[in-house]
């Protein structure tokens, strides 16, 4: 899973843009996965229409439909894919990556493709925790 984290890391400091996909130009929080994906494993597999909505709930289903076609249920290890719930909503609606010690790669409006602490709050979020396939 180095390669997963190494790649993680390669995004930050990648601007946030809303379904977009390219290092260093912009992401969102798919975006970073898809990109990560398509440098460790290869072609990205589909990505069907997501609106930025999908925070509202109608969507948010979506989001863990599309993880577990794609993704392998794991325990939280580096490389692994986090799902989080955000707001009283159990469904997930935000993803980023475990890169280990306690700390997680995501992209946030705003700010971009951060490092961040996994802490109290946000680890209460996780809904669900999977890995890329091998």
């Amino acid at each position: 899973m180095s390669a997963i984290v190494e790649a993680a890391r390669g995004w930050v400091g990648t601007p946030y843009r809303h379904r977009a996909a390219l290092r260093g130009v912009g992401c969102d929080c798919i975006g970073l996965i898809r990109g990560v994906w398509v440098e460790v494993i290869g072609a990205v597999p589909e990505l069907p229409p997501y609106r930025a909505d999908w925070r509202d709930g109608a969507h948010s289903v979506e989001l863990r439909a599309l993880a577990e076609r794609w993704l392998v249920p794991s325990g939280i290890e580096p490389g692994a894919v986090l799902l989080f719930r955000i707001g009283a909503n159990l469904a997930p609606r935000h993803c980023g990556i475990f890169v280990g010690d306690g700390r997680f790669v995501h992209a946030q409006e705003r700010m971009g493709v951060v490092e961040g602490n996994l802490t109290d709050g946000w680890a209460r979020r996780v809904v669900a925790v999977l890995t890329f396939p091998d």
